[in-house]
């Protein structure tokens, strides 16, 4: 079998995975409903209680819980790719800690419970502002190193603000509405958060895939990627853009979701031979049917404790993670 069809046979695999993950995210609530019965209100207008719920509530959860985890996935291979560096994850680069800050100060002045659209606004404009400091302080020229550290420096400052805002917080409520939407959740999302997240997922999508003949290129060094005639520091702009465009709007619409833009990429890196421009839309697949997986796991594990998402992938994904650092070390020796 070609290295073509393998890789068209597993988007196609990933894609029914997802199709079904998305169907039983669905399917999945409190109310002991029949899936035929649910299925036939999500087709028919809102005019029952049912036909709402499953309009305005799951079928959102449903998309954005797609739309995170692609975001989340595609950012990890391309980070990974460009960085040439299996640990790289999204928030490297300060975009999510940078968006998580920008949405708990939404939350601790208020802005949050007199605009719909506060703390998804005020988190993207985190993302952004994390975006023109890294640009700033690593530049489009100066290599990977740069834009580690930079990245390293700005989550340590944003995370470090984020703390002294919980820690000057004369409101408990607002410091306890800070902690839930900090551990990550799709739920009480609604098609106008869609509608706010999709054109950041569709720009940053396209700016990253964009970058697979470069990072495919890069995989023989700088030096060599220059000489065949890739342009370093449009490519350099071109990640950094497209990861905060998916990791800041992902961040702003769900809260911090930890490890599937670290784990996803390391699960289907050989089956794709570890090329980043095949690596990307398989990742984005992966990565939607991980985080649709665990939001449907939330409901049914607890489904009256509100366990949150990003817990649920944190407890997964920090085991893979230690076995990474494990495997790596036993490698280099």
């Amino acid at each position: 079998m070609t290295g073509g069809r393998r890789h068209g046979l597993l988007l196609g695999g990933l894609a029914a995975l997802v199709g079904a993950l998305f169907t039983a995210s669905l399917l999945t609530g409190p109310a002991p409903i029949g899936a035929r019965e649910e299925l036939a209100a999500l087709l028919r207008p809102q005019g029952d209680l049912l036909a709402i719920v499953m309009h305005e509530l799951r079928l959102p959860r449903a998309i954005l819980g797609a739309l995170v985890g692609a975001s989340l996935g595609l950012a990890g291979a391309a980070l990974q790719g460009f960085l040439r560096n299996p640990l790289a994850e999204p928030g490297l680069v300060g975009t999510s800690a940078s968006a998580a800050l920008g949405a708990v100060l939404a939350i601790q002045t208020g802005l949050a419970a007199t605009m719909p659209l506060a703390t998804l606004v005020a988190a993207l404009a985190g993302a952004l502002v994390s975006v023109l400091l890294i640009l700033m302080l690593a530049g489009l020229n100066q290599g990977s190193l740069p834009l580690i550290l930079a990245g390293i420096a700005l989550s340590a400052l944003a995370g470090a603000a984020t703390s002294l805002v919980l820690n000057l917080s004369p409101n408990p409520f607002a410091a306890n509405e800070i902690i839930f939407w900090m551990m990550g959740s799709l739920a009480d999302r609604s098609m106008l958060h869609v509608a706010t997240t999709l054109p950041f997922f569709l720009a940053g999508a396209a700016l990253l895939l964009w970058t697979g003949r470069g990072l495919r290129a890069l995989t023989l060094g700088e030096d060599a990627a220059a000489s065949m005639g890739i342009p370093l520091g449009r490519l350099r702009l071109a990640v950094v853009a497209g990861t905060a465009a998916l990791v800041g709007s992902a961040t702003a619409v769900a809260g911090a979701i930890g490890f599937v833009g670290l784990v996803v990429p390391h699960l289907l890196r050989r089956a794709v031979g570890a090329d980043p421009a095949r690596l990307m839309p398989a990742s984005a697949l992966g990565g939607a049917a991980v985080v649709l997986a665990a939001d449907v796991a939330v409901r049914l594990i607890a489904p009256d404790r509100d366990l949150k998402l990003g817990v649920l992938t944190a407890l997964v994904g920090a085991p893979f993670f230690l076995h990474l650092i494990y495997r790596t070390r036993r490698e280099g020796l």
